[in-house]
């Protein structure tokens, strides 16, 4: 797609009606966001003025909307916590630095066409990311609600910590907080089309102007230098920005991943180009960097809100960046008076949907019981991939629980691998079906007198090669004279497990078993003979099934008419 190709076919008046509603929602939002990243509320507008803007330019989504998030937002907390900055200005600039270098190995990726790199985190390790995430930024946000000390520490410590403090509620801050996030969630159960956020900050700001909330012992948000930033790096040596560097790339893979979905659920009929929208995300972070922002990524949410709201291209993106920035000349004073617990209300209920323990249970029951016999533990990879990804987030940190949740569905995935399910199957009116899944679905099979039909249900490779070849060997018994391996549902075949089949073929010929191979087996053929060119390939090879039989049952009769079994099938 061409260089701004998003903003074009738009229909103002629906576009403008739609960036209004996506300012509503961003605004209050990106001031509650900036909190969880440990800055100032303000720079949750300085990042989404620039983001919406470049990304409606280089994007590739006509109505993906692109600012502050929590993932992200809890993400640059804790790398930039994690490098132990001196004050407020130095986690500050750190977290800007964040920006700029996710921004920059964003685009560098696009560049590369390494668009691909969102399949490296699952949608099942994404999921229990993001729902341990959730849950870390409300047990964070839980003292801002009641008006308790912050406490350090992981979620479990965080929760330990707000119970040993519940003796020390500030009444007022709690009750606000409370009503607040309890306004926020009928708001959303019983008029969803309300920007609630804004409803509920509005509320907070007059509840607390005509109280006098601040001078009650309740946190407020406190001034908001009005204006724009100053345009500019920020005051980072070399040395921060490599240290930024390998915990950026595990921001860079959360937020494209959850970028990308966003952008794709919301598709018409534009094409989704992933490098494009690297290089759309990556120029969105380093605009937010160099605006004094933080890191930035798109938003399902609001993206949902703009397409409810009947936007149809990125012209409503420039609409909201227009607002947000009217919103940062003019009326940041309106929020100086917001109280804290309001904002930490407003969190909590923007992130308490994604605690989406339904889609845990939904990757638990996936695997059925039939799977659990085949593949044991493993059967449920992707529940525990993102389970393993959960308990990582709220044990031990938010990266390192990313990470163990990738390893962990690499090594459940390489264990499916390397344990293939071979189907043994049996004849049912005109078809071969697998016997198992018959008789657990209350349907009889035959077999054919003499002869076992396998099918592996997997790639053969140098992993699995040996477990497949014990596996054949084992069926085999004194009544069987030919074996059949149904190479339907085998995608790719490597050198080792080509080498394998000639073996079984010879091992299978000294028993007097005839080795037969359905399908289409070009790579298996080019492979030996790229291998072993002094060696003669193949096992009988045969189109489907139905002919292994016919072949089979010919041979038969030629034996016991005293002829000799035929030569092999021409591999065509």
């Amino acid at each position: 797609m061409r260089l701004g190709e998003a903003l074009r076919g738009g229909t103002p008046r629906k576009d403008l009606i739609a960036g209004l509603t996506v300012w509503a929602v961003l605004v209050p939002e990106a001031l509650a966001y900036a909190t969880i990243a440990g800055v100032d509320p303000v720079v949750g507008l300085y990042a989404a003025v620039p983001s919406l803007i470049l990304y409606s330019v280089f994007g590739t989504s006509r109505r993906l909307v692109v600012g502050p998030m929590a993932a992200s937002a809890a993400l640059s907390a804790a790398v930039v916590g994690a490098l132990h900055p001196g004050d407020d200005a130095a986690f500050l600039a750190l977290t800007t630095g964040a920006a700029l270098v996710t921004g920059l190995l964003c685009i560098v990726a696009g560049v590369a066409r390494l668009g691909v790199l969102a399949s490296f985190v699952s949608e099942p390790v994404l999921k229990g990311f993001i729902i341990g995430m959730a849950i870390v930024i409300i047990v964070g946000q839980v003292p801002k609600l009641l008006g308790l000390d912050s406490v350090d520490g992981n979620a479990v410590e965080k929760t330990i910590g707000v119970f040993g403090e519940l003796g020390d509620i500030h009444g007022a801050s709690a009750l606000l907080g409370i009503a607040a996030l309890a306004l926020a969630l009928s708001l959303r159960r019983w008029a969803p089309k309300v920007p609630g956020a804004l409803v509920v900050v509005a509320v907070g700001v007059l509840v607390s102007v005509f109280l006098g909330l601040g001078d009650q012992g309740v946190e407020i948000v406190g001034h908001i230098e009005p204006g724009i930033p100053t345009l500019g790096l920020p005051d980072l040596a070399l040395s921060d920005y490599s240290d930024l560097l390998v915990p950026a790339l595990g921001i860079m893979a959360v937020a494209f991943a959850e970028s990308l979905g966003a952008a794709r659920s919301s598709a018409t009929t534009e094409k989704i180009d992933a490098n494009r929208e690297l290089i759309g995300m990556g120029m969105s972070n380093i605009g937010s960097g160099l605006a004094g922002g933080m890191v930035v990524n798109g938003s399902l949410s609001k993206t949902a809100v703009n397409s409810a709201a009947g936007g149809t291209s990125q012209w409503s993106s420039i609409v909201a960046g227009i607002l947000t920035l009217a919103t940062l000349l003019f009326l940041t004073p309106l929020f100086e008076p917001l109280p804290e617990p309001v904002l930490a209300a407003v969190v909590i209920a923007a992130v308490l949907e994604l605690v989406d323990i339904k889609a845990l249970v939904r990757l638990w029951k996936l695997a059925t019981p039939l799977h659990g016999v085949r593949y044991g533990g493993a059967a449920r990879s992707d529940f525990w991939a993102a389970a393993a990804t959960l308990l990582g987030v709220l044990l031990i940190d938010t990266l390192p629980g990313l990470v163990i949740g990738v390893i962990i569905s690499i090594l459940l995935l390489l264990s499916r691998a390397s344990k293939p399910h071979i189907a043994e199957l049996g004849q049912t009116g005109d078809l071969w079906v697998d016997t198992d899944r018959a008789t657990a679905h209350g349907r009889s099979t035959t077999p054919h007198e003499g002869m076992v039909v396998l099918r592996v249900e997997g790639g053969m490779f140098f992993a699995n090669s040996t477990m497949i070849e014990d596996f054949v060997e084992a069926r085999v018994d004194k009544d069987t004279r030919a074996v059949v391996l149904d190479a339907q549902t085998v995608p790719f075949v490597d050198v080792t497990a080509a080498k394998m089949l000639v073996e079984l073929r010879d091992s299978l010929q000294s028993k007097g078993v005839t080795l037969y191979l359905t399908r289409d087996v070009g790579q298996v053929r080019d492979l030996i003979r790229n291998a072993e060119p002094s060696r003669e390939f193949m096992p009988h090879v045969v189109p489907d099934v139905h002919a292994a039989v016919a072949a089979f049952d010919e041979s038969e009769k030629g034996t016991s008419a005293g002829g000799t079994t035929p030569g092999s099938t021409p591999d065509a």
